[in-house]
């Protein structure tokens, strides 16, 4: 490209083009993210909430199911605070005149609150029909892991493992994966471990379970703008095998 070239398009002549926002339109559905402004660890305020949604529908997303975190004492959160926060939400993005099919559930974290929920036998809210979406610690599996998906498959649930990748102290004990698929649970793929966001032992692992075809549904787990930013630059050929491996449900939520 000559100097002259480059000044007419404004861009530098060293700069390098820009590389193409990741078209994730296929996918029809996202599962997992933090929309619901003010509740957990995501959105803070509904500004950034439309704006982070209108980034979604950019990306070629139709439907959202936004999942707030469900977590003890830190996100004490119940289906009357994420309804009313998913209305509000709604209404917003109605206002804004962004065309997208939005709902409220939740990411239950796997403690002593969620065994209670299900000891009273407490309605809990689904991605999709009787599917819930549950994660547990970052540092160790709890004990009694295979009692509470046991406990949620009684109950007439259908246990979706959130983001199994970012477990990696389970890298060394990997038929812990083979444990939960043949326990009957479900597994989603955070879509920022492609492109090593999350670091090279989670996109490792996430590798080795896309090979074992583990994965059924996959999510943006998308919190903030920089997630949003990471999402646009997602690597075309690792969408592309996603895609082609034939095995992600999300379109068809």
């Amino acid at each position: 490209m000559s100097c002259w070239t480059a000044k007419r398009n404004n861009m530098p002549f060293w700069k390098k083009k820009a590389a193409e926002t990741a078209d994730l339109s296929w996918l029809k559905t996202d599962i997992h993210s933090h929309l619901v402004p003010g509740i957990d660890d995501g959105s803070p305020d509904l500004a950034t909430s439309v704006e982070l949604i209108r980034g979604l529908q950019e990306l070629g997303y139709k439907k959202l199911v936004t999942t707030p975190h469900v977590l003890s004492d830190m996100y004490p959160n119940t289906p009357a605070i994420i309804g009313a926060g998913t209305d509000k939400l709604k209404a917003a993005v109605q206002a804004e005149g962004i065309d997208i099919e939005l709902r409220g559930a939740a990411e239950y974290f796997l403690d002593d609150h969620f065994d209670n929920n299900l000891k009273t036998k407490t309605p809990l809210l689904t991605i999709s029909g009787n599917m819930v979406l549950v994660e547990f610690s970052m540092i160790m599996a709890p004990m009694d892991l295979q009692e509470l998906i046991f406990e949620l498959q009684m109950q007439d649930y259908q246990p979706l493992i959130a983001h199994p990748e970012r477990y990696i102290y389970l890298t060394r004990k990997r038929e812990f994966f083979d444990e939960l698929k043949e326990l009957g649970c479900l597994f989603q793929l955070n879509l920022l471990a492609l492109g090593g966001h999350y670091g090279t032992s989670v996109q490792e692992l996430a590798d080795y379970l896309l090979r074992k075809e583990y994965y059924s549904y996959v999510g943006t787990d998308l919190h903030h703008a920089r997630h949003l930013d990471a999402l646009r630059r997602l690597p075309a050929a690792a969408i592309k095998r996603l895609r082609d491996s034939g095995r992600i449900r999300n379109d068809s939520l």
